[in-house]
């Protein structure tokens, strides 16, 4: 009675493997040279480089990168499906658990952020060259 319980309960227990062993978030970091740029997030969050963000891992969005006197820089930041996260789709594939595939596909956990982390090399302005590169005084 037992084994037939355990075989029963042991699919819907796995289910959701990429949820549990992943979760939902990841550590998202931006790094600059030179540090101390200004970084927003098109999400709203805001931090000075280097800083680490608690992101979620299905979403996608724009990072600014700004300090006086570089070139302010834009990346584009995408989820993709990580090869953990399908290693734990292919485990609810394996054990049975359709509800824990549509859980890890739902709540992103077989998703990852890309690039992460952003790392950028600032372009100082050159105030001495005009908009047409001639001099100026």
């Amino acid at each position: 009675m037992y084994k037939r319980l355990l075989l029963v309960f042991t699919p819907l227990l796995a289910s959701g493997c990429a949820t549990i062993t992943r979760g939902t978030t990841e550590a998202f970091v931006v790094k600059s040279d030179p540090s101390g740029a200004q970084v927003h997030l098109s999400t709203g969050e805001t931090c000075t480089t280097p800083c680490t963000l608690r992101k979620k891992r299905k979403d996608s969005f724009v990072v600014h990168i700004s300090k006086p006197g570089y070139q302010p820089v834009e990346v584009q930041v995408v989820n993709e499906v990580s090869g953990g996260g399908a290693a734990g789709m292919a485990g609810n594939v394996i054990f049975g658990g359709l509800i824990g595939a549509a859980v890890d596909a739902g709540s992103g956990a077989m998703l990852h952020l890309v690039p992460n982390p952003v790392d950028v090399k600032l372009e100082p302005i050159d105030r001495a060259q005009g908009e047409n590169g001639t001099q100026t005084d």
